[in-house]
């Protein structure tokens, strides 16, 4: 049996594992990932778009500007023909969506886990998960055959929608299908689409184009009247047909280098935590993907619990601390869930009164500010806030921007896993504490004190705070 008190088992390769695998290992605690996959970066992504909130997240972990430079950065995206979702007002660094295929996301998430000291198993299946006070016993089947045995103070399921980690635990995934039979095809077009991505419907079609980069685009399609089992095959004349009636012509699509037809669902585990089992990404959520919320969402989830299980396992937090982990993802899981539910409902819509809805909701979406920059928020992840105690300042739970700091921006500082502290003052209490906080000071004149947890929201802010409140503050939330 392997692995140490400390430690945690990652079940899952994908984004989410991998920029858990990454904190943690970054943190100085050991972590092993089991991916039951061989090692590879398929090229054949799922995902498109990185959202302002994620770029915040890889910015303070010194990954956006790498990112940035392999994708297409895109502030203004055209839907159903008339609705105009509008980036540029963003109060975000990055002021605009990026797209870029997941695979390539994944390859930087890797290799800053890899460098972190993050140990990979692939082509290991988990067969069975017990645990008791102490920890977690994983049993898994590695690449020989031969039955194996870990074990680790916490696990942590980011294995997809197919979860056996969540099986495992008997936690439910309740939820429907949303829509059945979309068709998917990587092609090459003999026309370039005017736009970057491309979506639009038309009576009972949809379909969404976004490029790889690499000469291919990635089509989804679906229609109405053609609901056929997933095993079905996918003909590229099916796709093409489709791609027409939605967007008014297919942009001469040939060489598919890869079909699939498959089903969307919308379910949601009722909790997030079983004992010392978590759940994160799609073993948590999976919801259509309209509004490419499915992979940023689950990159916050890790980013959530991974200093939380880091500050647990260094002894400067009480365990309870990883009961936050549900009070705060889950409402965003749900929320997820409805807005990309509302997209898709609205792209499907098939009656004329539905069809009026969606042209009213666009009116007052392109001309209601307030409505406007209220869905943008949330698509982009920009404008969640978690849960305060009662009585807590006003700033407490909410997210922080890239504010400018004497000398650098929040981000910057919050590199290294840390709590950042911005202080009008001086402050002396951080010594001992440097490996967790970093101490800054405002580049303007604000007299606010805010300390900021590793993930970019407010812990603890006071507007007329002295020492030893803030030390009482930081003591609370940093450790001793």
């Amino acid at each position: 049996m392997n692995g140490t008190p400390s430690s945690v088992i990652v079940v899952g390769s994908g984004p989410t594992g991998l920029l858990l695998a990454g904190d943690l290992a970054a943190a100085g605690v050991p972590v092993t990932v089991l991916e039951k996959r061989p090692h590879r970066i398929s090229n054949l992504s799922r995902a498109f778009v990185v959202h302002a909130r994620t770029l915040e997240q890889l910015d303070s972990r010194g990954l956006a500007d790498a990112l940035e430079a392999v994708g297409r950065p895109l502030d203004r995206l055209r839907l159903f023909g008339r609705l105009t979702v509008d980036l540029a007002g963003l109060p975000s660094r990055f002021r605009h969506l990026l797209v870029v295929p997941q695979y390539e996301v994944e390859r930087i998430l890797e290799r800053r886990a890899v460098e972190a000291g993050a140990v990979f198993r692939h082509e290991t299946e988990v067969t069975g998960l017990t645990q008791d006070a102490d920890g977690v016993t994983v049993e898994v089947r590695g690449p020989d055959g031969a039955p194996g045995t870990l074990r680790a103070a916490y696990a942590v399921g980011a294995d997809g929608m197919r979860s056996t980690v969540r099986r495992a635990v008997g936690l439910p995934f309740p939820g429907r299908s949303v829509i059945r039979s979309v068709v998917l095809a990587d092609v090459r077009l003999a026309e370039e689409p005017e736009d970057l991505l491309t979506a639009d419907a038309a009576g009972d079609a949809f379909a969404f184009l976004a490029p790889f980069g690499d000469g291919y685009h990635r089509v989804i399609a679906w229609h109405r009247e053609r609901d056929v089992p997933d095993d079905r095959p996918v003909d590229l004349d099916e796709v093409r047909e489709i791609a027409r009636l939605a967007l008014g012509r297919d942009f001469g699509m040939h060489d598919a280098r890869w079909t699939s037809r498959f089903h969307s669902d919308e379910r949601q585990a009722p909790a997030y935590r079983a004992g010392r089992v978590f759940l994160a990404g799609d073993a948590a959520h999976v919801h259509t993907p309209a509004g490419g919320q499915g992979m940023n969402t689950g990159l916050q989830d890790a980013a959530n619990l991974s200093w939380k299980l880091a500050a647990v396992l260094r002894g400067h937090a009480r365990p309870e601390l990883l009961d936050t982990y549900q009070a705060e993802r889950h409402p965003v899981g749900r929320s997820v869930l409805r807005s990309s539910g509302a997209i898709v409902r609205l792209a499907m819509a098939g009656r004329p009164w539905t069809r009026a809805l969606r042209a009213a909701l666009t009116t007052v979406l392109n001309h209601v500010g307030p409505a406007h920059r209220a869905v943008v928020a949330r698509i982009t992840g920009v404008g969640y806030r978690y849960p305060a105690p009662r009585g807590a300042h006003r700033l407490t739970g909410t997210r922080v921007p890239d504010v400018a700091l004497a000398g650098k921006r929040l981000y910057e500082a919050l590199r290294g896993g840390r709590f950042v502290l911005i202080t009008p003052e001086a402050y002396r209490g951080g010594d001992g504490r440097g490996d967790r906080l970093a101490v800054e000071r405002w580049a303007s004149g604000r007299r606010t004190t805010v300390l900021v947890r590793p993930d970019g929201y407010v812990a603890w802010a006071a507007d007329a705070a002295g020492p030893a409140a803030v030390e009482r503050a930081v003591a609370a939330h940093v450790g001793g």
